[in-house]
């Protein structure tokens, strides 16, 4: 399994911004303590995408961090990316990792204990389990219970990322669930003090987290 630092998991969302300000956003919470960065755009045109992904990439390959796209194992593979997440609607897991390879990492959504174990024996390196809480990023997205989180986490051996409507505010709530890190959108990108905000975050996760390996 390739390895990675999951703890403070950023998945983008440029929201209004235009490219330079979306771009300083990503720097300042590089800079500040995010351990992964995932590019995720719905609308772009591939060569729009290309072009975004190449520039996200010299930010995290500054700070030495994995990027990874969302979606997009063709943008993944142009830009030499660190790997690809996929939800239900791409291709499937095991397909997605031929393409990849061995050495790409593999992030899969899942909801249930069973997609959770079937993506862990076709290839995924991680997993991330949400919608958590109520989030504005999927509106509609069908919710997932601490219940079933601490359910995935026991039954699978690969890395578990919550996601879903994650905020400072409510981390504590991880304490003791076993995931490896939180995947957070909106609570960073439309902070007003995104340097502070990374590191409110990453005190919080350092208080629960203790001299655990996971939460």
């Amino acid at each position: 399994m390739n390895a990675a630092d999951l703890t403070l998991y950023l998945v983008t969302n440029r929201y209004q911004d235009d490219t330079k300000t979306f771009l300083a956003k990503v720097d300042a919470a590089c800079a500040n303590g995010v351990t992964m960065v995932q590019l995720r755009e719905k609308a772009l045109s591939t060569r729009d995408y290309d072009t975004l992904a190449l520039q996200v990439k010299t930010i995290t390959d500054r700070y030495q961090l994995p990027l990874i796209i969302d979606d997009r194992v063709d943008i993944c593979l142009a830009v030499d990316a660190a790997g690809v997440h996929i939800g239900d609607s791409e291709l499937p897991v095991a397909v997605t990792r031929r393409l990849l390879g061995p050495d790409k990492l593999l992030g899969v959504s899942a909801k249930t204990v069973a997609t959770a174990q079937a993506a862990a024996a076709d290839g995924a390196d991680y997993l991330g389990v949400g919608a958590i809480y109520p989030t504005q990023t999927k509106a509609h997205a069908r919710r997932t219970s601490l219940e079933t989180l601490i359910a995935i986490t026991t039954a699978v051996t690969v890395p578990v990322v919550a996601i879903g409507g994650v905020k400072a505010a409510n981390i504590a709530s991880f304490q003791g669930s076993g995931i490896a890190g939180v995947a957070i959108v909106s609570e960073i990108m439309q902070a007003p003090d995104i340097a502070g905000k990374v590191r409110e975050i990453r005190a919080q996760l350092k208080a629960i987290k203790g001299h655990h390996p996971s939460v």
